[in-house]
């Protein structure tokens, strides 16, 4: 299954799992979990207790108007949807994702609030 793997701190890199529950397991470190935060035939897989195991944090989860819902921590893919499960994530999807999330962030807490900045 082609996927665009997304690490805390670098750039999104494609990548091919195997479908398997252990292969996505493996990557993201424990228990996954789907998100669908987007309009496209897309789901972002992540672990399922990566902010109560204090996981790095990796991207911001942003609204239309670009305020800050959510942080993913951890590691997590972006894949396609297919009929019943997860698919490989289309060539012009990959791109697209590629973009949204190219630049990491850093995550710095200034006087109690947390500060998101583009690395």
């Amino acid at each position: 299954m082609k996927v665009l793997a997304v690490i805390p701190g670098k750039k999104p890199v494609r990548m091919e799992l195997d479908g398997s529950l252990e292969s996505m397991q493996a990557f993201v470190g424990g228990a996954i979990q789907a998100i669908y935060p987007y309009e496209d035939p897309v789901a972002l897989v992540c672990h399922g207790e990566g902010k109560l195991l204090g996981l790095e944090y990796n991207r911001a989860l942003r609204d239309e108007r670009g305020a800050v819902y959510d942080i993913l921590c951890g590691p997590f893919f972006v894949c396609g949807l297919g009929e019943e499960d997860f698919a490989d994530l289309p060539e012009d999807l990959m791109d697209k994702y590629w973009q949204r999330f190219r630049r990491p962030e850093l995550f710095v807490t200034v006087g109690g609030n947390l500060v998101i900045m583009k690395a």
